[in-house]
């Protein structure tokens, strides 16, 4: 019985066809399962969300009750509408700065004009479906932005909670600094630090009655301890002062020189969605790492949640409230509390509502520098350690110092704009950076191009070229992965005219592969290695070491073994008659050793040798199916101590403690994990599975074998593909071709998951330090796709033929 989708259109047959194009998932009802859960959680994030708002309305200069509008905007309208249902939006520290400068420039009745107006973009980049574009922007410059804006705030912050007012930028806060400090206010600095001690100390609380005071939120704790100290020392100092709700300002038509509004509209549209976009994902990645299939709302739609955070800006705006965005750390809150829906981010907007109409008198308690001191931690936090080794790690050092220093002294938009020229100056760089360097080594000249072969290497390349004397063997290895046509017609033409006077070319990559190229070369000519003298079979070419094999199973299946016996080497004995069946496969063995160790073993001997004196450090486990169309290292492009490869059949994950399960499968990931400390999983299937095909025309009545209870493992797939609760899998663009193929991608997406639930995978990623792809192998397009990050959708237009971003 081949199982459906329900909802996929079928054939005469029975077997499901192409499904109905998938539709946004359904804002669920508060259903009496998930009410307690999404309650509790919504009261945690409120907690935390009540200080941060009034603190982040404080930095900016705006009205107090900005904030609380702002927070109980985001948590209803853009909980209700966007596409991330546990984010939690509300006003962030990302746009303080901007937010700060446009109040002092405008004032605050324009500044709510130009929120307005800039949720409007926001819909109209949403209707446009560019928010995955968004995420283009290099990480470097977006962890630089943020890390920017956290001095300015810290900064700005550090002048309240000293005693004094801070000044209208970061270099005037710094330029004040001495003249602050000799003017100290003892009883702002007092609550300041009584407010620092209890935000720090307070995760650390020891024993049972420090777990059970954890639960209340370190913001809450710190504001709350410093308010009530101050209250009952009776402590003169100022204080949140919320003026009543008939005098709340609402907006006003701009006012100003066109060019600066259309500036700052652009400034909070481009700002508040990157970093909203990005929460989203971050979001959803924390949820995929903690919980199960069984648990998790419907992934991201970044369209959606952009869509959701435009309508919430223009309601926070209209209504006189500070810009909104999704905010991380109330997102990670929520997810942490347990929240299972959107209803918790609902709800928690709804608390933030009743508490600005019902608790005026005790938010007017809380002193303005506990407030301070709150948002200073804040801006401090988001210069984060963990992004400043990311950028380490990728080489981009100097573009996340430059976005930082250029937002500290320009402002965000200058800084990113700065950002964003460095970035690419430095691509143009590393492209245009190429070595070539010749060296004569027993008559043969070496030549060695390190780097990115572009016209901008032609000249060097064309000198080093000609120095090498007419008829002379070379050899001109191409360590790079991108070679433009300047390039490439100055190597060719001088390649045909080294070659008409007589002299030899050798052409090699990475790992000394011939080029394709090159073995054209040496075919027309019949010498050189590889081509023994007989030219080369065309369903083999540019891979080098295939083509023996060709030469080998053609014989062998035409009965011919002379030929096979002729290319043995003397260090490898023959077994037997190729042509008797039960010796076939031996031959093709021992030919294939043979081919190896004549043509392929004295390339990489050196580089073997070295791997065996310095041991294994691959940087991805590869975990793929059994199947023997897949050949690892031709697909990705990897040699020796690249890929730590897992084959099985299905290319399937056990979840863990799963009935019959393989600990070969665990094992594996545990020591590439722990052991090997890779840097990323890939999980690759393929088209035309037989285990996926297996599953599909599996029986319930089907007597239990071996293959049958290890296709166990892959029943959730099939479960996954027909549940209403996931969109149906999408690959470059269509739907999949019938129900084998929607199966494998799922299997892909659903082996994923299977990962995380994996300890030491799970504990990897929520450090940050390991990353999971998901590929496809189309085997009759001899076509790679890529699984979208935040997508069941499978693209093969993330890199072109030359391995470039596309």
């Amino acid at each position: 019985m081949t199982a459906t989708t329900e909802g996929a259109a079928e054939d005469s047959t029975g077997t499901a066809l192409s499904p109905p194009a998938p539709t946004p998932p359904p804002v669920p009802p508060v259903s009496v399962k998930s009410f307690p859960a999404d309650l509790s959680a919504s009261i945690a994030v409120f907690l935390i969300a009540l200080p941060l708002s009034l603190g982040i309305a404080l930095a900016t200069g705006a009205p107090l009750q900005a904030g609380l509008v702002a927070a109980a905007v985001g948590g209803i309208v853009a909980g209700r509408l966007g596409g991330a249902p546990l984010q939690v939006s509300g006003p962030a520290a990302g746009l303080t700065v901007v937010t700060a400068e446009l109040i002092q420039r405008y004032g605050w009745r324009t500044t709510c004009a130009i929120t307005v107006l800039a949720g409007c973009c926001q819909l109209g980049l949403a209707f446009l479906r560019t928010a995955r574009s968004a995420l283009m922007v290099s990480p470097a410059i977006v962890h630089g932005m943020l890390a920017g804006i956290g001095v300015t705030i810290a900064l700005a912050q550090l002048h309240i909670v000293l005693g004094g007012t801070p000044q209208s930028s970061a270099v005037a806060n710094v330029q004040g600094l001495p003249g602050q400090l000799a003017d100290l206010h003892p009883v702002a600095l007092g609550i300041s630090a009584l407010t620092l001690a209890v935000l720090l100390g307070w995760p650390r609380l020891p024993g049972r009655i420090g777990r059970n005071l954890r639960r209340v939120p370190a913001a809450l704790a710190a504001v709350a301890t410093a308010t009530t100290f101050a209250a009952l020392a009776g402590l003169s100092l100022p204080r949140v002062d919320l003026p009543s709700w008939r005098s709340h300002a609402l907006p006003e038509l701009p006012e100003g020189p066109v060019l600066g509004l259309l500036a700052a509209v652009l400034t909070i549209t481009l700002v508040g969605s990157v970093e909203s976009l990005l929460s989203a994902v971050a979001t959803d990645k924390l949820i995929a790492s903690e919980r199960g299939t069984d648990n998790r709302p419907p992934r991201v739609d970044l369209n959606r949640e952009l869509r959701g955070q435009g309508a919430a800006n223009i309601v926070s705006g209209a209504l006189g409230g500070l810009p909104v965005t999704g905010v991380a750390v109330r997102s990670v809150a929520n997810v942490k509390a347990g929240a299972t829906s959107r209803n918790s981010s609902m709800m928690h907007g709804l608390w933030v509502l009743i508490a600005a109409a019902l608790l005026v008198p005790v938010l007017d308690l809380i002193p303005l520098a506990a407030l301070a001191a709150l948002v200073m931690a804040v801006g401090v936090q988001m210069v984060s350690i963990t992004h400043l080794r990311t950028v380490t790690r990728h080489r981009e050092v100097l573009v996340y110092a430059t976005t930082i220093v250029a937002v500290v002294l320009g402002g965000v938009l200058e800084g990113v704009a700065v950002g964003v020229a460095v970035a690419v100056g430095l691509a143009l760089h590393r492209l245009a950076r190429t070595r070539i360097t010749v060296e004569v080594i027993d008559g043969v000249h070496r030549v060695w191009a390190r780097g990115q072969l572009t016209f901008l290497a032609v000249p060097r390349l064309s000198r080093v070229l000609n120095q090498i004397p007419h008829d002379r063997h070379a050899v001109i290895e191409l360590d790079g992965s991108f070679m433009d046509h300047a390039a490439y017609e100055t190597l060719h033409d001088w390649q045909d005219s080294h070659r008409a006077h007589g002299g030899s070319v050798e052409v090699t990559g990475r790992s000394h592969n011939r080029t394709p190229e090159t073995d054209r070369g040496m075919a027309d000519r019949g010498k050189g290695p590889g081509s023994d003298q007989r030219g080369t079979h065309q369903c083999c070419r540019p891979w080098t070491p295939w083509q023996n094999h060709c030469d080998h199973r053609a014989d062998i299946d035409s009965g011919d073994s002379t030929g096979a016996k002729e290319r043995t080497s003397p260090g490898v004995a023959t077994v037997g008659s190729a042509v008797e069946p039960r010796r076939r496969g031996a031959g093709r063995l021992a030919n294939g050793i043979s081919a190896f160790q004549r043509d392929t073993a004295p390339h990489v001997r050196d580089e073997l040798a070295r791997l065996a004196r310095e041991g294994q450090r691959p940087s991805q486990l590869f975990l793929t199916c059994a199947d023997s169309r897949l050949v690892t290292s031709m697909i990705t492009a990897s040699g020796p101590g690249d890929l730590f490869t897992v084959r099985n059949v299905g290319n399937l994950v056990p979840l863990p403690g799963a009935e019959s399960t393989d600990d070969s499968v665990a094992a594996a990931i545990e020591y590439a994990v722990d052991v090997l400390q890779v840097d990323s999983i890939t999980v690759c299937g393929h088209s035309g599975c037989g285990a996926m095909q297996a599953l599909l025309n599996s029986h319930p009545g089907t007597p239990m074998t071996p293959l049958r209870r290890w296709l166990r493992h892959g029943l959730p797939s099939l479960e996954r593909m027909a549940s209403r609760h996931h969109a149906w899998a999408r690959i470059a663009g269509r739907l999949p071709a019938d129900a084998v193929e929607q199966l494998c991608l799922t299997n892909v997406v659903q082996q994923l998951d299977h990962l995380r639930a994996h300890e030491s995978v799970a504990r990897r990623l929520a450090e940050g330090t390991l990353e999971l792809h998901g590929m496809y192998f189309h085997v009759g397009e001899a076509q790679a796709y890529l699984l979208s990050e935040g997508e069941d959708f499978f693209d093969c237009r993330v890199f072109d033929s030359v391995g470039q971003r596309a």
